[in-house]
């Protein structure tokens, strides 16, 4: 098995590509050793000293470093683990995480719905895709007066150039498809 390795625009985050489905349905963001023993694959890369982030997306799994660590002390380890993982036939969540996350509550006046569809439409097929191959994922969680708030996750997530993308690609994009939206704001 042979698993390629992509930097993404956050320095402290890999992506690992197996060159298999990893996940189906919604990616799946993990932030620490707990709420990942819901995935065998998670918890075994949470334990390799210096991981503090996990993100399985459809075919690939991100992972973020503590600051300290470097690289090439714990990138063997993360392939390993990776190529472990696939070749034991496990599962990538178990049983008990079969039911899709809970996301957070969305939030928007019902005379927004409207706009709303549209804000999650040019998401799904603009914004997320072009995430994704950076090792990433935005989700929308709300839309209030003309502000449009996102989740990011991934390599996006403490990404130093996720602003940017916020403000001069996302922002920029909706502003120009969908009247009323006047800035974007992450969560």
């Amino acid at each position: 098995m042979f698993i390629q390795t992509e930097a993404t625009p956050n320095p402290a985050t890999l992506k690992f590509l197996p060159g298999r489905s990893v996940l189906e349905g919604e990616p799946r963001d993990f932030r620490d050793a707990e709420t990942a023993r819901v995935s065998p694959l998670a918890s075994a890369l949470f334990s390799v000293n210096g991981v503090s982030g996990v993100f399985l997306g459809s075919d690939f799994v991100s992972v973020t470093k503590e600051d300290a660590i470097d690289w090439s002390h714990i990138k063997p380890a993360i392939l390993g683990a990776v190529m472990e993982h696939f070749m034991s036939g496990k599962p990538i969540l178990g049983d008990s995480a079969a039911v899709e996350p809970v996301s957070a509550e969305e939030f928007f006046d019902e005379e927004d719905a409207e706009t709303v569809e549209v804000i999650k439409e040019l998401l799904a097929t603009r914004v997320r895709p072009a995430v994704a191959m950076d090792g990433g994922d935005i989700t929308f969680r709300g839309y209030r007066e003309g502000t449009v708030f996102l989740h990011m996750q991934g390599a996006c997530s403490g990404c130093p150039s996720s602003t940017a993308t916020l403000k001069s690609g996302i922002e920029n994009l909706l502003r120009h498809f969908v009247p009323g939206v006047e800035q974007v704001e992450q969560i």
